[in-house]
């Protein structure tokens, strides 16, 4: 068992203060995965009791003197939270990447396969100065070798068409986190939303 190096009082409420070792799974009172979180931070809920243990790993547990906790894996809230719709709506080059697969859209180069002066970048389909918005349905991940070619031209202009036709992600926020998900966790974050998440390409609203 993890032994527990300290525990601190706060608010009344005796709870754990562990090492930031591994990540916990969220999800909100309606089974919506919303995060993943420290799994000091998912025992401090669980413990105030604003989130109960869905699952664990039994054969790792951490205790104090007065009190022994599973190591949670996945933790659901007892309240609702709402989240704010309009973050998710936001393009950000991490997810963009995720969503992509870390593959350019034009010549299919996966970032492990750049070499040490190339990178992954955001590239405008319809360009900006072309009257072109920087939404999720006009930007697209390329190299900087295809983002210089294809510079400020429309695809038809420059014979440069993405691979898959660029969508909004239908989980935004976890697509960001997927890499990190373990099996168990990413079977609640399927079975939420109906089918495999990380397979291939990334579904879409």
């Amino acid at each position: 068992m993890a032994h527990l190096t300290v525990i601190l009082r706060a608010v009344g409420i005796q709870y754990v203060n562990i090492p930031d070792v591994g990540r916990c799974l969220t999800l909100n009172a309606s089974y919506e995965p919303v995060a993943l979180v420290p799994i000091k931070r998912a025992l401090v809920l669980v413990v105030s009791e604003k989130a109960e243990i869905v699952e664990a790993n039994l054969e790792r547990k951490f205790r104090s003197e007065k009190a022994e906790y599973p190591y949670p894996l996945v933790i659901r809230l007892v309240k609702f939270v709402e989240i704010p719709r309009r973050l998710r709506k936001h393009v950000t080059n991490a997810i963009l990447f995720a969503r992509d697969n870390y593959r350019c859209q034009y010549c299919s180069k996966h970032r492990d396969d750049l070499n040490r002066k190339e990178c992954l970048t955001r590239d405008h389909v319809k360009p900006l100065s072309r009257g072109g918005t920087n939404a999720w349905d006009n930007v697209v991940t390329a190299c900087t070798k295809c983002n210089a070619r294809k510079s400020n031209r429309l695809p038809m202009e420059c014979g440069m068409y993405p691979k898959t036709t660029p969508k909004e992600p239908r989980y935004v926020v976890m697509v960001w986190y997927s890499r990190d998900l373990d099996a168990v966790q990413r079977r609640y974050v399927e079975q939420f939303y109906g089918e495999p998440a990380f397979s291939g390409q990334l579904a879409a609203t």
